[in-house]
């Protein structure tokens, strides 16, 4: 993979978050097991029933804003989503090989731009718990511009908001229907995490170059 990378032809380098640069593992537990356990509890129903209730909700507004919405998902499900992440946040964890990938992207002097569907809050706890915004250039939540990743009118507004050149950006993310989107865009560059959660197997990319591990990227990152 390191071979297909052109380093010379990046000076931008645009990274998701979750399953990118933190262990999706923590928003798996989150909202696949703590949400529909905690609705359960709240409900006097079964855990089956929560979970099946939430799923049919998930499903509803994918690749949509209020996906990824802390204050839909609160007042849709009576409760509250800020202090049920506050109160979870050691769980939140770096990858094993984000700050490798980060430190050479900085010392080559690439610009390191977060682009992230996370609520603001949710942000602003898992940069709180990890220190990620040590290690980058800017931090950009969608919500700020009204869209979603899926939306080619984020891309528009990133796009004039940060004055980059997609001919030579390079966008990581573990979602492969937001790489569709982005490479709609013009970002040259695509690239797949296919072990974004630590707990769960690896998944497999049909229309973009994927890897496991940024450290073997590491050594082709040239100043």
């Amino acid at each position: 993979m390191s071979d297909s990378l052109n380093w010379c032809e990046i000076d931008t380098v645009l990274l998701d978050m979750d399953g990118t640069l933190l262990d999706l593992a923590f928003d798996s537990h989150f909202w696949l097991q703590h949400v529909p356990l905690t609705l359960s509890t709240q409900r006097g129903i079964t855990l089956d029933a929560a979970r099946e209730m939430i799923g049919e909700m998930y499903q509803a507004v994918r690749h949509t804003l209020n996906w990824y919405c802390f204050d839909y998902w609160s007042q849709q499900l009576d409760l509250d989503i800020r202090a049920m992440t506050l109160a979870l946040r050691e769980r939140v964890a770096l990858r094993a090989d984000t700050l490798p990938l980060l430190h050479a992207l900085r010392h080559s002097g690439k610009r390191t731009i977060l682009l992230t569907n996370a609520h603001p809050y949710n942000l602003d706890v898992k940069l709180a718990q990890t220190g990620l915004d040590r290690h980058l250039d800017l931090l950009l939540s969608t919500h700020t511009f009204g869209y979603p990743k899926e939306d080619q009118r984020l891309w528009q507004a990133v796009q004039q908001h940060c004055s980059f050149d997609p001919a030579r950006t390079l966008f990581i993310d573990d979602n492969e229907t937001i790489l569709d989107a982005a490479k709609q865009f013009g970002i040259a560059h695509c690239l797949g995490v296919t072990n974004p959660d630590s707990g769960s197997s690896e998944i497999t990319f049909a229309r973009h170059p994927a890897v496991g591990d940024y450290r073997p990227l590491v050594a082709a990152i040239a100043p």
